[in-house]
């Protein structure tokens, strides 16, 4: 698909580090799948890759986590 961001590039299948910030936690995910453009790296992620990111996220958070780094595994 056509970047919407930069609007020159295509996206491909690879993958990308995702960070997530909620009050004093932030959770970083490492290697997670999705499509990412060839000019500017941004990425998009499936819905079933967002979901599982956010129950991570929340579970983190609920752990009372300040940093977690993840290895994303679907």
């Amino acid at each position: 698909m056509k970047c919407v961001i930069c609007k020159h590039g295509n996206t491909k299948p690879g993958l990308a580090t995702v960070t997530l910030e909620r009050d004093n936690c932030l959770v970083i995910f490492k290697k997670v799948p999705a499509e990412v453009c060839d000019n500017c790296g941004e990425y998009y992620l499936s819905d079933i890759a967002t979901e599982q990111l956010l129950q991570q996220a929340e579970t983190a958070v609920n752990n009372g986590a300040e940093v977690e780094i993840i290895r994303y595994a679907a």
